[in-house]
């Protein structure tokens, strides 16, 4: 497999779930991909969140995409473990802001300057379906 599917499973399902750990405690919440390409899937966040934090102190994730078929027959979703890394690039985090504008709308302030952008750039990667209950040990993983 190539990295080039698993960019357009996400790009086609960009929300998915991240997992953080805080005191050996799993924290899993709903985030949206700001974008894939080959130097890694990139996400946003604010400063003042607990993700964030979580993050700086211990920026290893897994990230799960799901494909949110309607017959779960069809269903599949694509595993990514790996480090978060954040990303200074002030273009970057204004592009990010511009894109989540509605943000601003639900807090009435201006989250630019508390945006930040991270990205998983390395780490091991695998689709799972319903047909692999039984098969995991046998899936093809990419490590990137």
């Amino acid at each position: 497999m190539k990295i080039e599917e698993f960019i357009h499973f996400a790009k086609n399902n960009p929300t998915c779930f991240l997992a953080t750990s805080e005191k050996g405690q799993p924290h899993v919440r709903t985030i949206l991909l700001f974008f894939a390409d080959k130097t890694g899937f990139y996400f946003g966040t604010l400063s003042p969140k607990d993700m964030s934090k979580q993050l700086h102190k211990n920026p290893k994730v897994e990230l799960c995409f799901y494909n949110n078929a309607k017959d779960f027959a069809q269903a599949k979703q694509m595993r990514l473990t790996g480090t978060a890394e954040f990303v200074n690039d002030p273009e970057l985090i204004h592009k990010l802001h511009e894109e989540r504008l509605f943000l601003d709308d639900i807090t009435g302030e201006n989250l630019e300057a508390q945006s930040e952008v991270f990205k998983v750039s390395s780490g091991d990667i695998h689709f799972w379906s319903i047909s692999d209950v039984m098969n995991e040990k046998a899936l093809e993983h990419l490590v990137f």
